[in-house]
C-alpha cells in the first residue's frame, strides 16, 4: 500500500507531496494536523510512505514530530518531502530523517521543494508553479525507478544538534468579521483556539502554523500588521532570490 502523510497547514505541503502520491495507486492519504491516534499506523516493509512537513524556522514541527513518532515501520520505504518558503530549510531535512529512521523507515529518498511562504506570501508567491510541477513529476520517476533496484539510505544537509527553534511572534488574532463558526478551533492541530469563543488565542499554544487564517471563510483571523511588516523586512533579503527544488 502506498501512503501520502503530510502535515500541511496552509496546503503548500500537501500540494507538494500529492503530486508525488499521483504518481503512485492507490495511496492513503494521513493527514498529521487532525487530532487523532497515530499509533493505530504501522507500515511494513512492501508498503512505501511519502511523508511531507514544511520547515519551521529551520526545524520538524514539533507537533508534526510528536505524531510520526507514535507510528511503526518495518523497514519501510520513504521518500521525505521538505517544502519551505524560499529562505531556507537548514536542518529540517535531516530532524526528519532521524525521525522517521527511529520509527523503522528506510529514507531512501528525499526533496527540498519551495512553496509560496505560510506568513509573508511575497516569498515564493505562487510556487509551486508549473515548471516546479513538472520538476517534481520527473523526481518522481527517478524515485519510482529506485523502487525497483536495491534501497539504501540516503544522506542529507543538517547539522546535529538541530539550530534552535523558538517560534516567532505572529499569533492570528479574530477581527469583528468572525462570525464564531468555529472552522478555525476544530481545524488548530495544537487545540489553541477555544471552539466556545473562537476569538480567543492561546499564544502559548499557539504554533503560527496559519492554518485558522487559510480556513476561515470571512477572513477574519489577522496577524499583528506592524509585526508582519517588521518580519518582511528581516527575511527579505534571504528570500530575495529564488531558490531551486532539490532532489537526494
Amino acid at each position: 500500500m502506498n501512503y501520502n502523510i503530510y502535515f500541511s497547514p496552509t496546503g503548500g505541503t500537501k500540494k507538494v507531496t500529492s503530486l508525488v502520491s499521483e504518481q503512485f495507486s492507490p495511496v492513503k492519504d494521513i493527514d498529521l494536523s487532525l487530532i487523532e491516534d497515530f499509533s493505530q499506523y504501522e507500515f511494513n516493509q512492501d508498503d512505501f510512505c511519502i511523508v511531507g512537513v514544511p520547515s519551521f524556522g529551520g526545524r520538524v514541527p514539533a507537533i508534526a514530530i510528536e505524531r510520526l513518532a507514535m507510528m511503526k515501520a518495518h523497514q519501510t520505504p520513504v521518500c521525505m518531502i521538505v517544502t519551505y518558503g524560499n529562505r531556507a530549510y537548514e536542518d529540517t531535512l535531516l530532524e526528519l530523517k532521524d525521525t522517521l529512521k527511529q520509527q523503522g523507515f528506510l529514507p531512501f529518498s528525499a526533496m527540498a521543494c519551495v512553496c509560496e511562504h505560510s506568513i509573508m506570501h511575497q516569498f515564493g508567491q505562487g510556487r509551486p508553479n508549473q515548471q516546479d510541477q513538472q520538476q517534481i513529476i520527473h523526481f518522481t520517476k527517478n524515485i519510482k525507478e529506485r523502487l525497483t533496484k536495491e534501497l539504501t539510505e540516503i544522506e542529507v544537509p543538517g547539522q546535529r544538534p538541530y539550530k534552535e527553534y523558538h517560534g516567532i511572534p505572529l499569533k492570528p488574532t479574530a477581527s469583528k468579521k468572525c462570525i464564531e463558526c468555529g472552522i478555525c478551533a476544530k481545524s488548530c492541530p495544537v487545540q489553541a483556539i477555544d471552539i466556545k469563543h473562537p476569538q480567543q488565542t492561546d499564544k502559548d499554544k499557539c504554533i503560527s502554523c496559519m492554518r485558522c487564517i487559510a480556513v476561515c471563510p470571512t477572513h477574519a483571523r489577522k496577524n499583528n500588521p506592524v509585526l508582519l511588516a517588521a518580519s518582511v523586512q528581516k527575511l527579505k533579503k534571504a528570500c530575495q532570490q529564488a531558490k531551486e527544488n532539490e532532489l537526494f
